[in-house]
């Protein structure tokens, strides 16, 4: 299994990509520590799924958007598994607004979760990565943060910084083979997308998208685990999306 005796923390782990991905990076072989803000039943299944796979697992809870709680995810992580080998940050959720319509509050707290957490997670998670000469880090962006969405200005202004942070990590890690690469997915079948107005659901397939059909969790969970082992891939992003960002109307 391409990721034995290695320990993965995915925020966002408890639902959705995140979770898809946490249960990928233990069918390859890690032991997962999973981070929510609200451990519900989804949690709970998740960490089901791991723990049959014969993998440990770890569910914490946590707003990564908060410095201390961010850090305290990988101490917590590296105390009950061990020091993590794989990052992935996947927290995160949408932010509707325009610039004049935008709280100041909202756009902090984007800027919190997207950005500031990765800053906190990776300080704290890569010094134990440089020890061992070994690590992986991937971070999701979106689609939007790649071609842009209309009165989304704070969730495209986040996610679109996430490549940029990728190749920045990734030139300064290089030395330590410490990878960092980055996500960006399209419409996926989540609770992210489920209120997505009908018509605009269907114009997306129409019109939008290439391939006239959403992603799934487990789809963006396949490129993650390819990031997270593939030991020659480093401060890339890569879509999956469809096709959706190289459409030219």
């Amino acid at each position: 299994m391409k990721l034995t005796q290695q320990i993965a923390l995915v925020t966002g782990g408890t639902k959705g990509i995140g979770a898809a991905t946490a249960i990928a990076l233990a069918a390859a072989g890690a032991d997962v520590a999973i981070v929510g803000r609200r451990l519900d039943a989804e949690a709970e299944e998740t960490r089901r799924r791991i723990e049959a796979l014969g993998r440990r697992c770890r569910v914490i809870r946590a707003d990564v958007g908060v410095a201390r709680e961010a850090t305290r995810c990988v101490e917590e992580t590296a105390r009950e598994l061990g020091p993590v080998d794989v990052l992935v940050h996947s927290a995160g959720g949408p932010v509707n607004g325009g610039l004049l319509e935008l709280t100041p509050e909202a756009w902090q707290a984007a800027f919190d979760v997207h950005v500031h957490a990765i800053f906190h997670l990776c300080r704290a998670a890569i010094p134990a990565m440089k020890q061992k000469k070994r690590g992986a880090i991937i971070l999701i962006s979106s689609s939007a943060g790649i071609r842009g969405i209309k009165t989304h200005v704070a969730y495209q202004t986040v996610k679109g910084a996430l490549p940029q942070l990728t190749r920045a990590l990734a030139y300064e890690f290089a030395n330590d083979n410490i990878r960092v690469n980055c996500v960006a997915p399209g419409v996926i079948r989540t609770a992210f997308h489920a209120t997505m107005p009908a018509s605009v659901k269907q114009n997306n397939l129409d019109h939008r998208i290439p391939l006239h059909r959403e992603g799934a969790s487990e789809q963006v969970a396949t490129l993650i685990l390819e990031l997270a082992t593939n030991e020659y891939i480093t401060g890339e992003t890569v879509s999956v999306d469809g096709g959706l960002t190289m459409r030219i109307c």
